[in-house]
């Protein structure tokens, strides 16, 4: 049997991440047997229908690279693939579940429906509809509706005992026909409801595998029900478990406690391969346990069977974790410039040449989680000028002797590479008898304009002697410029003092290296 699996999301909004969830599991199980893998939109809920959130689906499916092979704009002998183009196969099959008994019209006002309820509630009788409509005869229904009398269809359900069916993560599952109750197929605006829907397309499409949320398990017995009424072969049921907060109580996720949008975290800077390998570990986990896997290799080692019913955490912070790796790790240099070219133009940076772009990123990119943080960090090597703020300033005033003298030295250095560029500075730090961060931080402010920057060896070999006697030429211009309102003899006791502490920190984090580089 070929498997086909599908992902129907509601076009109403961003595109959550539980929909990219959904959609990587029913992705990766198609692919993994060489079958078939639909998109199909449940547009049918007219009043929160958003346009332009279909657009956003599929730009969505394609930066995860999860791309369909039928859907709407890519085509398929299934189709259409918008439930708002499909009415007439819900019609055809309402009819014929009336036709056969199955299910009837029924013409209750909202205000019959609501004294109902109210009744209801007087009596403590469980709620629901109470099936008033069965009573009504077939030839009245026929008439009514036939006169333009508003209704729906409702399907006609067992009253006592359960619906069973296999689900492939949890086995038998009963929930009793009680609490199904009549449910309507079609609304009185001619719009299918998810059961009637979801039934008639997954059947007509081909669908072998019904991979969803586990929030839709109390739902599958009415869609067995219907299965069974129109004569059709269940699809497998696979129920996921639902995603996660990483609170104490383990709440579902939502947009009310965490950033549930797909748009959100791409914008973030979060690569698409780290975000499918992040989702590719809720619940499930690859064979021989590595941490960092492909979608290939998702798709080489799954099996559906090895999912945990443990309610899978989104963790930002391992999110985070792993898009790291990525940049760190996973991608090359060269590729890794391709993903941050857009960022950098979208900030009009532009690099002098590639190979310095290519040497600035291996630099930056062990500090960095997301593209967002890369595209800053490479900020500094980029910019013709560094804008210097009041901080920077003031460590810059407590180290403009050393800045002074180091300018002249690196202006008298014939090679810049990093054995002759950490020995000038050993030198002079052994020389001036200092602690090694007292030249080291405003030396790096000067380059950058901050303190959180790479090694200072390594940021002047990257930036090269042009460029560091530019930027030292800069940093002393603006202590020249001065602070307004600042005392002279202040500022230079708080930066000294800044200094002092910012090398005992450092000092009790890590010990100096072999080459002594800060």
């Amino acid at each position: 049997m070929s498997v086909v699996t599908r992902i129907a999301p509601s076009p109403t909004g961003d595109p959550h991440v539980g929909t990219a969830y959904v959609g990587l599991f029913n992705y990766v199980l198609a692919r993994r047997h060489g079958g078939r893998f639909v998109l199909r939109l449940e547009d049918t809920d007219r009043q929160r229908y958003q346009p332009e959130a279909e657009a956003r689906v599929l730009q969505m499916l394609e930066w995860l690279g999860l791309r369909a092979d039928e859907g709407p704009g890519i085509g398929g002998s299934h189709g259409p693939y918008r439930q708002s183009e499909r009415l007439e196969h819900y019609h055809a099959h309402a009819e014929r579940l009336i036709d056969e008994g199955h299910a009837y019209r029924a013409f209750e006002t909202p205000e019959e429906l609501e004294a109902m309820r109210l009744e209801q509630r007087r009596l403590a009788h469980d709620p629901g509809y109470d099936g008033r409509g069965r009573n009504v005869p077939v030839a009245e229904q026929a008439r009514r509706a036939a006169a333009g009398e508003a209704h729906v269809v409702r399907l006609r359900t067992p009253d006592e005992g359960d619906t069973a069916f296999h689900d492939l993560l949890r086995g038998e599952v009963r929930i009793p026909n009680a609490e199904i109750r009549d449910t309507v197929l079609l609304k009185s605006d001619g719009y299918p409801t998810y059961h009637l829907a979801v039934v008639v397309d997954d059947h007509l499409m081909g669908v072998t595998h019904v991979m969803r949320a586990e929030e839709w398990v109390t739902s599958t017995p009415i869609h067995v029900l219907l299965y069974r009424a129109l004569g059709w072969e269940l699809p497998t049921f696979v129920h996921l478990p639902l995603l996660r907060n990483p609170d104490a109580n383990k709440t579902k996720i939502s947009k009310r406690k965490m950033d549930t949008s797909v748009e959100s975290y791409r914008a973030q800077g979060i690569l698409s391969e780290a975000l499918l390998n992040f989702l590719g570990t809720m619940g499930w986990s690859m064979p021989d346990g590595r941490e960092i896997f492909s979608l290939d290799d998702m798709i080489a080692a799954f099996d559906p069977t090895r999912i945990s019913l443990g309610g899978p955490v989104f963790d930002l912070k391992r999110l985070r974790h792993l898009n790291a790796r990525y940049l760190r790790d996973v991608l090359s240099v060269e590729a890794l410039a391709e993903r941050v070219q857009p960022w950098l133009e979208e900030r009009e940076l532009r690099a002098a040449d590639e190979d310095y772009l290519l040497d600035a990123l291996d630099l930056v990119r062990p500090r960095a989680e997301t593209l967002v943080e890369l595209v800053d960090q490479l900020t500094p090597f980029l910019v013709e000028r560094i804008a210097y703020d009041v901080d920077a300033r003031r460590r810059l005033a407590a180290g403009q002797a050393y800045l002074e003298d180091l300018e002249r030295a690196f202006a008298a250095l014939e090679w810049f590479d990093d054995d002759d560029v950490d020995e000038l500075l050993r030198s002079y730090v052994q020389r001036q008898a200092v602690p090694m961060g007292k030249v080291m931080m405003p030396l790096r402010v000067a380059l950058t304009g901050t303190t959180q920057a790479p090694g200072v060896v390594d940021l002047v070999v990257v930036m090269g002697k042009d460029r560091t006697l530019d930027r030292i030429g800069q940093a002393l211009q603006a202590i020249s410029e001065g602070l307004p309102d600042d005392d002279p003899d202040r500022l230079k006791a708080e930066a000294e003092a800044a200094a002092k502490e910012e090398a005992r920190a450092k000092r009790n984090r890590r010990p100096l290296n072999a080459a002594g580089r800060s």
